[in-house]
């Protein structure tokens, strides 16, 4: 049982870090599996057996999520979205009360309020200012396989950060559509057994996948020694990301024509969102 429900929490990190303006790192927060997963990222050369056990259900929930169902909410986000942004808002706000466990019993102080606030507000100012950069072509030449190992390193790191978007990220940076779409050709060529494609389209990916996992220990490391050292301030911090996540998501759907059966099937789809994070946050 907790198997499948770890590869369903994996489909959910997946869904969101595959969607623009939803963070994966946010949807681990609010599932009560972030530490745990920071945890056997950063000690997976140390004990790989536990590390490994612990991942691959994630993994495998995450590959799901991104190839499979992706496609399913990025059509939700075309023509519900409203409904679907409500969706995301329920899954962040029902982990709320697991992050508020880990400050149970700290005496909070100015201190822990001002990192609040600068976190909170820093993600609203990047959704305002963020922007979308023109979409880059993907080509085999030395500069550009280089390029696209910086941005796998950023995106990662985006991607593991609680509250901020890897996708939106991407996007910013012109490369979101050339990687998804090189993802979605990969997958059409691997279905028409087309093998000169295949290795084209992965000698492009493979220095973004370098990228992203050097990305993910790098940051996973900073994150657990923040924790380590100063766990109040930065679950403080992680508290004022995650409370700005719904701001967010609201701030990329417009509401202008919204009707009473709006509201009222996005009250619905963000209690199912509050009900799967409290169902997929207990053990």
């Amino acid at each position: 049982m907790n198997l499948f429900k770890d590869i369903l929490r994996g489909v959910v990190i997946g869904i969101a870090n595959a969607i623009p303006g939803v963070s994966g790192g946010t949807m681990m927060v609010s599932m009560g599996i972030y530490d745990k997963l920071i945890y056997s990222v950063t000690h997976l050369f140390q004990q790989p057996v536990k590390s490994i056990k612990t991942l691959l259900p994630y993994f495998v929930g995450m590959a799901i999520g991104i190839v499979g169902l992706a496609f399913a909410i990025v059509a939700m986000f075309e023509h519900i979205p409203f409904q679907t942004c409500m969706l995301f808002i329920g899954l962040i706000l029902g982990g709320v009360p697991i992050l508020t466990g880990h400050l149970k019993g700290t005496k909070l102080g100015v201190s822990h309020g001002l990192v609040f606030l600068v976190l909170f507000g820093s993600i609203i100012l990047l959704q305002i200012f963020g922007g979308h950069g023109a979409d880059v072509a993907l080509t085999l030449t030395p500069v550009s396989l280089i390029k696209l190992v910086v941005v796998g390193v950023i995106a990662a790191a985006t991607m593991v950060i609680p509250g901020v978007s890897g996708s939106m990220m991407l996007m910013t940076m012109g490369y979101y559509y050339p990687v998804i779409g090189s993802v979605k050709n990969l997958i059409t060529a691997l279905v028409a057994f087309d093998i000169p494609q295949v290795i084209h389209i992965c000698l492009v990916l493979i220095p973004f996948g370098i990228g992203v996992i050097v990305g993910i220990f790098a940051v996973a490391k900073l994150i657990e020694m923040l924790m380590e050292k100063y766990e109040a301030l930065t679950y403080s911090g992680i508290m004022g990301l995650v409370v700005a996540s719904p701001v967010v998501i609201l701030m990329s759907v417009s509401l202008a024509g919204m009707t009473v059966l709006d509201g009222v099937t996005g009250v619905i789809t963000f209690i199912i969102g509050i009900v799967i994070a409290l169902c997929l946050g207990k053990e």
